[in-house]
């Protein structure tokens, strides 16, 4: 028995720091919301563009107050300080607004926001640490799933798209020394921007990869397999797809398979999928008695189904994401994606089809990341 003791003793001591740790306030879920830790909330909202602890509402109505700082002056001026006098920025033609810069370490856990105008014009940038190009760099639209300009419901876990245009995004965005949101309005009319970044100040793990996104889009497609992302360098996880699809022929559109190419492959893929309704968790065609369903899911979804009026909207066009939560993609040295823009034509074969084909991309990886492709010019980004 005493020769056991020092071994109990050592395990036991090997362990007291696993017990010990401290809860940093990050990986929330319902198990685990009774745990205290000494993470800081913060949030920056335009009543503080800060997040400063006790800076919360202090706008003062005043007619020649500087721009963005009390933009509710008027139905305000009867009230005073503390009465909703700043709640909303307006960005100018041209003007990028920094929306928050925050100081680390720390993560964001939630962002809101409802943009006016045209969403593919106004572009969301996010940079982490001292980076010079952006990690995330996409139309605030089709960051939340909103390719076509029109309010469609979105009820999922990462991304939420709630009455009437509330965009709402629980990607966790973890960062070590600094973060700077950036919104660009590229549009010739002004936009107004109500927004509030939610995050904590508290330590980040060491393996705490970084949170990307990227826009690409092709009108029309012409290539064999349209590019989702390519030329991603580094360690990390593939996270997510928001795809949506301007349908330029008529019948099925639905057939082209997603590919994963990663760690040196070349010709042919890892992962090769059946479908692009398969890989959005669909089947047959998202048909049910002749109908296209659109669906809402946890972890994916057929969410927005335009169909032809008759008239000027003559075109289908489709929106739909695939969350890979519970089943990230890992990748240690690199990675490439594509899907193929494939349909059916008489006579039961294959047609490649020439769609509008818009995407979001979505992983973390480790830092420096590659630079992205430059951005659609205006004309290039409309909507036809």
């Amino acid at each position: 028995m005493m020769k056991k003791f020092p071994l109990l003793l050592l395990v036991l001591c090997c362990c007291m720091p696993l017990f010990a740790q401290q809860f940093n306030g990050l990986d929330m879920n319902m198990g685990n919301l009774y745990r205290l830790s000494n993470a800081k909330t913060r949030s920056i909202s335009p009543e503080n563009f800060t997040g400063e602890k006790g800076k919360g509402g202090m706008a003062v109505p005043q007619k020649d107050a500087a721009p963005n700082t009390a933009n509710a002056t008027g139905p305000a001026r009867e009230l005073g300080q503390g009465w909703k006098v700043n709640p909303f920025v307006i960005i100018k033609p041209g003007q990028t607004f920094t929306m928050a810069e925050i100081t680390g370490p720390g993560a964001i856990q939630h962002i809101w926001m409802t943009p006016t105008g045209v969403w593919r014009y106004s572009i969301l940038r996010v940079y982490w640490d001292d980076e010079k190009e952006p990690s995330v760099e996409c139309p605030v639209g089709d960051f939340f799933g909103m390719a076509w300009n029109e309010y469609a419901p979105l009820n999922s876990m990462a991304i939420t798209v709630n009455p009437g245009s509330a965009f709402n995004s629980y990607w966790m965005m973890p960062f070590r020394k600094k973060c700077r949101i950036t919104m660009e309005n590229i549009n010739t009319e002004q936009m107004t921007l109500y927004y509030q970044v939610d995050y904590t100040l508290t330590d980040v793990p060491d393996d705490a990869a970084y949170f990307h996104a990227q826009f690409r889009r092709t009108n029309p497609d012409t290539t064999s397999d349209y590019v989702l992302v390519d030329n991603i360098k580094g360690k990390g996880q593939y996270v997510g797809t928001f795809m949506a699809l301007g349908v330029n022929n008529s019948g099925w559109w639905g057939e082209g398979e997603i590919k994963f190419f990663m760690d040196g492959d070349n010709k042919f893929p890892t992962i090769c999928g059946t479908g692009t309704e398969d890989y959005f968790c669909g089947s047959y065609n998202f048909d049910r008695g002749g109908k296209y369903m659109e669906f809402c899911t946890p972890y994916a979804g057929l969410h927005q189904v335009i169909r032809p009026d008759g008239t000027y909207r003559a075109r289908q066009r489709f929106g739909m994401y695939r969350w890979h939560i519970m089943d990230p993609v890992r990748f240690d040295k690199d990675l490439k994606v594509t899907i193929q823009d494939l349909g059916w034509r008489e006579g039961g074969r294959y047609l490649q089809q020439h769609s509008d084909i818009s995407s979001v991309v979505y992983w973390y990886q480790t830092e420096p990341h590659q630079p992205f492709p430059k951005l659609p010019v205006k004309d290039k980004l409309e909507v036809y």
